[in-house]
């Protein structure tokens, strides 16, 4: 069996198993329980928590799509532990809503949410990136091929993303900085797809959207940090996460995830993206704050 099929594999059961997450069971009272995705960390993954509070949210709402997300990472979650949801109802207008989700495991909160919903109707179309549409992902490395190339020290902890591979197809042009990359500014961009189609429920598609768009903004951080600081001698979580949905998706084509680091000042650094589709619309711009400290200071 060659080791590009026991990928696919792995991608698939990874994606199923997230799909899994989204299966929301009922409590009452707009409060749901959900599992996990298999866990590959050794914490809940920011993206799960992002994409099951938009879900727990859209259960409320009728005739809206979501157009914003806001969330503040308040605890780690522990992996393989199931998740409760519960959603505040704060706004219902004509062509607009609002919900405030909270995820807990227990009495401890992992995350909170701000949800917007919008009616949608006629109006200016997203802006179009040309060099989008003309790009082909697939001439360029996959996440796991720089994995594979990662140096010695680093390898342990990159082999890590083949053999439980994130459930995204995932291609870019370096290497991530846990993998090996070298610090620098400026932008960099990676390539997502989901392995397979998962039919044409729009919902569906803008979670597993929101899912995605955690992945690597960290990484941007260290990348552009001014004193070359790299996850073997720092630490670092995700403070918060925002993102705006300006146009439908459909997450089984190629998007590309624009990422730059704004500003690391002190402690914290602020990372945003742009992610067009294989057309090169906009179709959703994100923004994320991160904590990144050196040994030995103090935690938050």
């Amino acid at each position: 069996m060659s080791v590009d099929l026991d990928l696919r594999r792995a991608v698939l059961g990874s994606l199923d198993g997230l799909l899994a997450a989204f299966a929301l069971e009922p409590l009452g009272a707009d409060r749901f329980q959900a599992r996990s995705e298999p866990a590959r960390f050794n914490r809940l993954f920011g993206g799960q928590l992002l994409a099951q509070a938009l879900v727990a949210a859209g259960v409320t709402v009728a005739d809206q799509r979501p157009c914003s997300l806001h969330a503040s990472f308040v605890r780690a979650g522990r992996p393989g532990v199931p998740v409760e949801l519960a959603v505040e109802r704060v706004r219902d207008g004509r062509s607009m809503s609002t919900r405030r989700v909270t995820v807990a495991q227990g009495d401890r909160v992992l995350l909170t949410a701000i949800v917007t919903f919008d009616a949608g109707g006629a109006g200016p179309e997203a802006p179009v990136d040309p060099t989008v549409a003309t790009a082909d992902p697939r001439r360029l490395p996959l996440l796991q091929d720089w994995a594979r190339e990662a140096p010695v020290d680093l390898r342990p902890q990159a082999l890590a993303w083949v053999d439980q591979p994130p459930p995204l197809e995932m291609r870019l042009a370096e290497p991530v900085v846990f993998m090996g990359g070298a610090p620098a500014g400026g932008p960099r961009a990676h390539w997502m797809r989901l392995p397979r189609d998962v039919g044409a429920d729009p919902s569906l598609h803008t979670a597993l959207l929101t899912y995605a768009s955690d992945y690597f903004l960290l990484d941007m951080a260290f990348r552009a940090y001014p004193d070359d600081a790299g996850p073997e001698f720092a630490s670092a979580c995700s403070l918060d996460h925002a993102i705006w949905l300006h146009h439908p998706v459909r997450f089984d084509r190629w998007h590309r995830h624009t990422q730059e680091t704004v500003v690391v000042a002190g402690h914290r650094g602020l990372v945003r993206g742009a992610i067009h589709d294989a057309d090169g619309h906009l179709v959703a711009t994100v923004a994320q704050e991160v904590l990144v400290r050196p040994r030995g200071a103090p935690t938050r």
